[in-house]
């Protein structure tokens, strides 16, 4: 095995990455530090700054309309993705919690894309099964409770479009899918990633963005 090409993501590196990023948005900056004021002891549950532009790039760069979101939290992947949609596009938000999606909610309308926003409060796998069958889904964000991303997984992919996204989060869990000792979120990212590799409906790629980033194009 040849060495990695990654640096160590030192917090002097990972800001020169942030600052040349795209700059979040006023909205953003402010829904990013709500979270982490209000919210101290789980903001790690925010999506990263980068990933916010990232999944604003992937939108626009698949053209998607119809998106679904698996996980919400205080409302800020959504945001960066609602933000990027053509007109008419739409984003299907799936969350738990009124406390933090009102949050969200909040932001996005300051930031006038609420209406491309529809928030369904239940548990997400419900949200799913219900959702129209056949391929409609242009693009998919999976950041929920590690446990059940192969059923989530097996919900979204045949209802993606041909060439649709699925981009999923935290695939690296903190470095700890490498570590056999490790149960709980690490070994369900485990067991998820070994799905994801045999799954002959996609093509897929598992990045080193965050705590890892997979993407995957439905074939």
């Amino acid at each position: 095995m040849y060495e990695t090409k990654n640096p160590q993501l030192t917090p002097e590196l990972y800001a020169y990455v942030l600052a040349h990023n795209p700059p979040l948005s006023p909205t953003q900056r402010a829904l990013v530090d709500t979270t982490h004021r209000q919210y101290a002891d789980v903001a790690g549950l925010q999506t990263a700054e980068e990933q916010g532009a990232l999944l604003a790039f992937l939108v626009r760069l698949t053209g998607a309309r119809r998106i679904v979101e698996v996980g919400t939290f205080t409302g800020f992947s959504t945001l960066s993705m609602a933000a990027a949609l053509p007109a008419g596009g739409q984003v299907i938000a799936c969350d738990v919690s009124e406390e933090w999606t009102s949050v969200g909610r909040a932001a996005w309308a300051d930031a006038g894309v609420a209406d491309r926003i529809d928030l369904r409060i239940a548990p997400a796998i419900e949200t799913l099964r219900a959702l129209p069958d056949g391929p409609w889904i242009d693009l998919a964000f999976l950041d929920a409770d590690k446990g059940s991303y192969v059923d989530y997984w097996e919900e979204l992919v045949p209802r993606m479009t041909p060439g649709g996204l699925l981009v999923v989060d935290n695939t690296l869990f903190h470095g700890d899918v490498t570590d056999p000792a490790k149960g709980g979120g690490a070994a369900a990212i485990r067991a998820f990633n070994d799905h994801v590799r045999a799954d002959d409906r996609v093509d897929d790629v598992l990045l080193t963005v965050a705590d890892g980033t997979t993407l995957a194009r439905r074939l």
